[in-house]
């Protein structure tokens, strides 16, 4: 676990992908800027993270995903407002939804990271806001701005690189019959179990607990979820020192914004080589991103403290459904009960058409 935090990994990710990246995360945030409406940029970046889901080698299929990526974007943060209205049921709304991601992204073979992730922070992220049904068409249509501004860019940089990639696709082997429930239905409880504490804790923005929990979640084995839980929380407490030293200088807004898309470029070049040192990065942007300047400014203690210790809870809780999603025997009795109800489903219907 030490060398893990000192080991970089060779990635066969393209090194202008992460420049890419920055760019649909950075036009939005320097619009709203320009425009004085800086929450509208901040959510016209959110729909330039779909630029992430570029995977295919093939310019049509590549397209298609990015496109339908986008629409899933929409629809997650819609799906997170709509159920925003009352605490007690966003907990088994964003359940529900989480096992539906993830059940359709391997059902439909789209399951490469960053997977779920992002439909799922999404929705958690809208879930958590004041609820205000007149300001959801103005937020989705934002949301919506970014993401056809994503797929113009990915369009032109596909354009310009496809004709230099030569990687085969990558064919993966096919999951065991009933796996995908027993892994979705996990998914869907610990997000739900995850919103429900933050809420239970009457936090100021308890969004973070279930982000924590997701990004622990996805993991590939029980040994690297505590890993990354263990990277994640290091990361963090590292990221906060920085930026809380940067928070001193008392930033501008453009400075701030620019920052946020040097640090976007920085994130996507070390994440698929070194987690750990990325997260320092990701905890400098997503404060940026996450935090007003007044609040950031003011109340710089009181923001780095509770961040930390949200993401602390959500880092614990995803252990704990890390261990669960890669645990053999509760997946072999999972998915015996699975099997048994479909037999007396079976055994009912064929008695009704008796």
């Amino acid at each position: 676990m030490i060398k893990s935090f000192f080991k970089f990994n060779v990635t066969n990710r393209q090194w202008h992908m992460p420049i890419v990246a920055g760019v649909s995360v950075g036009i939005p945030l320097l619009l709203g800027w320009f425009l004085n409406n800086i929450e509208a940029g901040k959510l016209g970046t959110l729909a330039g993270l779909s630029i992430l889901y570029i995977q295919s080698n093939r310019l049509v299929e590549r397209m298609i995903f990015l496109m339908l990526c986008s629409f899933g974007i929409m629809t997650s943060y819609t799906i997170g407002l709509l159920f925003s209205f009352n605490p007690y049921l966003a907990p088994f709304a964003l359940a529900l939804f989480s096992f539906g991601v993830h059940f359709s992204l391997h059902k439909l073979g789209l399951n490469r990271p960053p997977g779920n992730f992002f439909f799922i922070m999404l929705a958690s992220m809208a879930i958590c806001t004041p609820f205000h049904l007149e300001s959801i068409p103005e937020k989705v249509g934002y949301l919506a701005m970014g993401t056809i501004l994503t797929c113009g860019i990915g369009l032109i940089y596909s354009l310009l690189t496809l004709k230099e990639t030569n990687e085969a696709e990558v064919k993966r082997p096919p999951q065991k019959k009933y796996t995908n429930i027993v892994e979705s239905l996990t998914f869907g409880l610990f997000m739900g179990i995850s919103l429900a504490v933050a809420f239970s804790l009457k936090l100021e923005k308890p969004y973070w607990i279930p982000i924590s929990c997701l990004a622990v979640m996805q993991g590939i084995s029980t040994k690297h979820i505590g890993m990354r839980a263990a990277q994640r929380i290091i990361g963090t407490f590292l990221g906060l020192g920085i930026t809380w030293i940067i928070a001193l200088g008392n930033p501008s807004t453009l400075a701030i914004v620019i920052g946020i898309i040097l640090l976007q470029v920085i994130v996507e070049f070390l994440i698929v080589r070194n987690y750990a040192v990325s997260v320092i990065f990701i905890t400098v942007l997503t404060i940026f991103l996450a935090e007003t300047g007044g609040d950031l400014l003011q109340n710089t203690n009181q923001v780095f403290f509770a961040r930390f210790i949200d993401i602390v809870i959500g880092s614990v809780i995803g252990i704990i459904g890390g261990w669960i999603l890669y645990h053999e025997k509760i997946h072999f009795q999972a998915t015996m009960h699975i099997k048994k109800s479909k037999v007396v489903m079976k055994k009912m219907n064929f008695r009704k058409k008796i």
